[in-house]
């Protein structure tokens, strides 16, 4: 199978999409940071506040404004006006912060990378609001949980 982001002479471009329908388009992706023992005691774990403010909001809006900048950041990637935008920030247990998006447009092309840049950059920016607490702190499980509308529905199997 060829990929669809190389043209027949094998140079990238964007994909064609002024003929495929406009339909709803959704996706939900995810991505877990992950803290070395004792780091929550460092922390508010009520608000999970640090001294830079508070990680769960501003890794909230950190990722929208990704979302909606995704096509600037990846560069075949379509510039898509979305509709809406959800992020959830959970403690999921006492080293790990759970960060899940929720993504949605009325487009011609799917938004599965904004889901993903969104959790991806709410991820970085819990990163960076942490570091000051240890420098091991790990990024991990990026993925696609769920896409919607297009040709395809895709739905991550539980394990």
């Amino acid at each position: 199978m060829k990929p669809s982001h190389v043209d027949k002479n094998n140079r990238p471009h964007m994909v064609p999409i002024g003929d495929k329908k406009t339909t709803r388009r959704t996706a939900r992706a995810q991505a877990v940071v992950c803290f070395p023992p004792g780091w929550l005691q460092r922390i508010d774990a009520e608000t999970l506040e640090t001294e830079k403010g508070p990680i769960a909001h501003t890794a909230i809006l950190a990722g929208i404004l990704a979302a909606k900048k995704t096509g600037d950041l990846i560069p075949l990637c379509h510039t898509i006006a979305l509709n809406h935008c959800h992020l959830d920030v959970t403690l999921r247990n006492d080293s790990e912060i759970s960060i899940e998006s929720r993504v949605e447009a009325d487009h011609h092309t799917g938004v599965e990378m904004e889901a993903l840049t969104a959790v991806s950059i709410a991820a970085l920016t819990v990163y960076d609001m942490c570091k000051a607490l240890g420098h091991d702190i790990q990024i991990t499980d990026i993925r696609l949980l769920e896409k919607t509308g297009g040709k395809k529905t895709y739905r991550l199997n539980a394990p």
